[in-house]
């Protein structure tokens, strides 16, 4: 089988997360990926696990593109760029809004070239606005989306906000821009034009927090103990939640509660919640009694959701990981790792990640003469230093 976006060209200027991201799904669903970069590599080439110079990081949300290496501060550059534009079918950047204005590459600067051109900008804040120039990264996006104090609020007892370590804005906003990638080029079959997609980091991250977005409209009076957390055992903790009266009842069966079911502190969502403390009292004094994986085996017997806390490592040793095949090896200068596959499968069209990482520069000299350029024209290209500022 063939990718659904087999005979797509992406030109992809993004660096770091969010752009690299949607990019690697485009690669894996197809797409022909060329990755434009400086003659020193984006800044993630140089990020840990590092093994002969090459790294994993870069790896997993790069596998799949082919590298071009191009000075976008010189007439040459740009010019070179204008004619792989003019062949491509998306463009995908994240630079600070402004940045490719300045280098006369913005959407109304080359549309002309190509009508039909799907081009997506990424940013923290959006294109246009009073915050639209400001320097984003997912750590300030996530404080400033109220994500952070919103997430603070579960933890009771605690005033001061987590450290930022995962990097959910920069994915979400990744995987919103491939869906509204995939939306324009629908919509394009229909009319045979192109279109600006303008993607925000900040309103990606508001997309999060569904609750507390109405909480912040309307009162809604707090539990005692928030209802999803963890409830512990004689040698951990383990991770239960019950969101249906199914699940509830189910859980009263495992803890030898059974006439809580029909307890007025219980037997009502609202009253529930409204109980919610004293409930998971009652739940961890049944849980404290056995171990975790005594805990989890009763729970699955009755349907009641849960899991025992893991590490990343753990997961990914999951049999579950292994029959889904949600792991491709893949390859580059340092040798072998793995990467993530896409969450999603296909019945018609094959989803994957290639298997060789494209060393820097590797494709510019193919992409240059399909561009026109001459040998003598390349090679100048090479002699020149390659810089272009970041947003």
């Amino acid at each position: 089988m063939t990718g659904s976006f087999a005979g797509l060209r992406v030109l992809d200027f993004s660096t770091t997360i969010a752009g690299p991201h949607c990019t690697r799904m485009l690669a894996d669903t197809g797409a022909e990926v060329i990755k434009i970069e400086t003659a020193e590599g984006e800044t993630m080439r140089t990020r840990p696990p590092l093994r002969n110079h090459c790294s994993t990081a870069f790896g997993q949300l790069n596998i799949g593109k082919n590298s071009v290496v191009l000075d976008l501060k010189s007439p040459d550059g740009v010019e070179a760029v204008r004619r792989l534009i003019a062949s491509a079918d998306v463009l995908v950047e994240n630079f600070r809004p402004g940045v490719m204005k300045r280098l006369k590459l913005d959407y109304d600067s080359v549309r002309a070239l190509n009508p039909k051109l799907i081009y997506c900008s990424i940013s923290g804040y959006g294109q246009t606005g009073p915050s639209a120039e400001l320097p984003a990264y997912a750590p300030v996006i996530h404080a400033a989306s109220g994500y952070e104090m919103a997430h603070l609020a579960y933890q009771p007892g605690r005033s001061r906000p987590d450290y930022c370590g995962i990097y959910h804005a920069d994915v979400l906003t990744g995987v919103y821009a491939y869906g509204a990638i995939g939306a324009a080029l629908y919509q394009r079959h229909a009319t045979g034009k192109g279109q600006h997609i303008d993607v925000s980091m900040l309103e990606s991250m508001l997309s999060l927090t569904l609750n507390e977005m109405q909480w912040a409209q309307f009162e809604v009076k707090p539990t005692q103990r928030p209802m999803f957390g963890p409830i512990e055992t004689s040698d951990g903790y383990v991770m239960v939640a019950i969101a249906s009266e199914k699940t509830f009842q189910s859980l009263m069966q495992v803890i030898g509660h059974q006439e809580w079911v029909s307890d007025p502190r219980f037997a009502k969502y609202a009253d529930r919640r409204e109980n919610w403390a004293k409930l998971m009292e009652g739940v961890e004094a049944w849980s404290r009694s056995v171990s975790t994986e005594q805990c989890l085996a009763a729970l699955n017997a009755e349907g009641v959701p849960s899991s025992a806390y893991r590490t990343v490592k753990q997961a990914l040793a999951d049999p579950q990981i292994a029959h889904r095949g949600a792991l491709a090896e893949v390859e580059d200068g340092g040798g072998t790792f793995k990467v993530l596959n896409l969450p999603f499968r296909m019945s018609g069209a094959k989803v994957s990640a290639a298997r060789k990482m494209a060393t820097l520069g590797e494709h510019t000299r193919a992409y240059l003469k399909e561009a026109g350029l001459s040998d003598d024209d390349i090679a100048a290209f090479a002699e020149k230093p390659a810089t272009v500022a970041r947003g």
